[in-house]
């Protein structure tokens, strides 16, 4: 069952749409990584019936429901799905001018018992690692897993805490100065992983 929401309109999403960028990956190559990631799961992991993706809000959610589509089409299994919203477990969302960021809060669902499981959290892209950071404490305040791992599908760099991920799409090194943009059909319309010259919000992570 998804657990993804379409959401509403995000100017600055769009706006960023708009710039001059990049094109890294397109479609088929997305698609390509997925299938890479799907198997890398399957083979590192004996139990797939212990397995849950968690998919972290907004980007990984999708992501971690096409990881579990690919895995049941190659194994017959249906791993357990789930999602967090990390938005109240961020440090550093700070809006121009000092003032606290007001953040668009989405859902945690995680529908199924984590002890005993080996959660993989998925996100689109891991840069500084405040994001991962924030999902596993997210987590851990519903359960104990096992295990947990991390999917991404971009690793850019850039990293401020000691997080590595055990599944990489592509590592694409940038500058602080660029963004790694990914579009998704089931969020932006199409699939395609963007190079922007622009700096990354302080948020980002």
């Amino acid at each position: 069952m998804s657990t993804h929401v379409p959401q509403p309109a995000n100017p600055a999403r769009q706006a960023e749409q708009r710039l001059p960028a990049k094109v890294l990956l397109d479609g088929e190559a997305l698609e390509r990584t997925l299938s890479r990631i799907a198997h890398e799961i399957i083979e590192r992991n004996d139990d797939l019936d212990a397995v849950a993706l968690v998919g972290i809000h907004t980007r990984g959610v999708p992501i971690a429901e096409r990881l579990a589509e690919l895995i049941e089409e190659r194994t017959g299994t249906e791993v357990a799905l789930g999602a967090v919203d990390i938005t109240f477990q961020r440090d550093d969302r700070i809006a121009p001018g000092g003032a606290a960021e007001q953040p668009v809060v989405h859902a945690t669902d995680l529908d199924f018992p984590l002890a005993g499981t080996t959660c993989i959290l998925v996100d689109d892209v891991l840069y500084t690692g405040r994001t991962i950071r924030a999902a596993i404490e997210t987590l851990f305040a519903q359960g104990r897993p096992a295990r947990v791992q991390l999917a991404v599908l971009v690793d850019r760099g850039h990293r401020e805490l000691p997080i590595r991920p055990d599944y990489v799409g592509k590592n694409l090194p940038t500058s602080r100065s660029e963004r790694i943009q990914v579009q998704l059909t089931e969020t932006d319309g199409a699939d395609r992983i963007l190079l922007l010259n622009v700096p990354e919000e302080e948020s980002r992570g």
